[in-house]
């Protein structure tokens, strides 16, 4: 069994999971930080996969999102411990790129999860939600629920971050593209000139920068009666700013993750609709592929038509729309990031 090396003196946030086989093939999975639920059931799904392949498996975090430093620092512990593959969120998709090189080069297969990196064949695979098709599904759903008063509607944008291209950008843009709206240039947002945005603002995917961009563009257009958002934490800040106001009773609103406080938030009225994906999924599939890698070198094939593998996404609802698939919310909460 190999031993892990040290924390470096940044603080690395690490733990061992799963089983500890004495011949067993070895990994790391890293996420941009331990404490969101999301990353949680990521490790959860690799922990649970590589007790069953007889596997080594330790975990990194990020202090907090956005700390590239530590997940560097992570990627070179792994390569000194000399592990099969790395499974990584990125926190920075592109500065990460150098370290993921050197890890590669040391013969480590490496599966971006979640968030691809930039380039995106900068890793050997990318396991994800296809995010472009979950902001489309909700696009889809909130045309269709609004019948012909989408042609008036009057969009809030609650996006991520200003860093472009993301899987925040992927949502926005797809959302754009099932409600109708002709997005310009794809990789990135703001660009487009359709009269019913009102603008964009960002959240950092939490609730607080959520109820905050929402007061910014309720200041911009007080009649806002669709709000995307990039996630379902956002979502919920959205709905407090409305509720402060009375407007949380006439304003759709949308999201994407499918967690279970968001899909619970389907059922309490807060949110419409959500897209939901399957972390826990990603996690496990990606031990798998670096198991059969560890076995004779096989690497994992991206899904037909696309540049990455496809972990699933279904739209959460229980007001389902004509012509939009969806499951119910009592389904979604089977499912919630399995």
């Amino acid at each position: 069994m190999k031993k892990l090396l040290p924390c470096s003196a940044i603080a690395l946030v690490a733990s061992a999971l799963g089983a500890q086989a004495q011949e067993g093939a070895s990994a790391c999975i890293i996420t941009k930080t331990d404490t969101n639920p999301f990353f949680v059931k990521m490790r959860e799904g690799a922990s649970a996969m590589a007790e069953e392949l007889g596997m080594t498996v330790n975990a990194y975090a990020g202090k907090v999102d956005g700390d590239n430093e530590t997940q560097v620092a992570a990627v070179e512990t792994c390569i000194a411990n000399g592990v099969d593959g790395i499974l990584i969120t990125a926190s920075s998709t592109s500065a990460i790129v150098p370290s993921i090189q050197q890890a590669r080069d040391a013969g480590i297969l490496v599966i971006a999860l979640d968030t691809p990196l930039d380039p995106i064949d900068a890793a050997d695979m990318t396991f994800a939600t296809d995010n472009y098709r979950a902001g489309e599904l909700i696009g889809q759903w909130a045309a269709a629920s609004l019948g012909d008063e989408a042609e008036d509607a009057r969009i809030a944008f609650l996006d991520l971050d200003v860093s472009q291209p993301t899987v925040g950008v992927l949502r926005d843009q797809g959302f754009m593209e099932g409600f109708g709206i002709d997005v310009a240039d794809p990789n990135k947002w703001g660009d487009e000139d359709d009269s019913r945005i009102v603008g964009h603002d960002v959240t950092q995917g939490n609730e607080e920068g959520g109820r905050k961009a929402m007061e910014n563009l309720l200041a911009q257009d007080p009649m806002v009666n669709v709000v995307y958002t990039i996630n379902e934490p956002a979502a919920a800040g959205a709905y407090e700013a409305l509720k402060a106001i009375g407007r949380e009773n006439d304003v759709l609103i949308v999201s994407v993750d499918g967690g279970c406080p968001g899909v619970e938030n389907i059922e309490a009225g807060v949110i419409g609709a959500t897209s939901q994906q399957y972390p826990l999924l990603m996690a496990s599939k990606g031990i798998e592929a670096i198991a059969a890698y560890a076995k004779d070198g096989t690497k994992p094939q991206a899904t037909e038509g696309k540049n990455f593998f496809d972990t699933g996404v279904a739209l959460v609802t229980d007001q389902p729309a004509e012509g939009v698939e969806s499951i119910s919310v009592a389904e979604g909460l089977e499912k919630c990031w399995g």
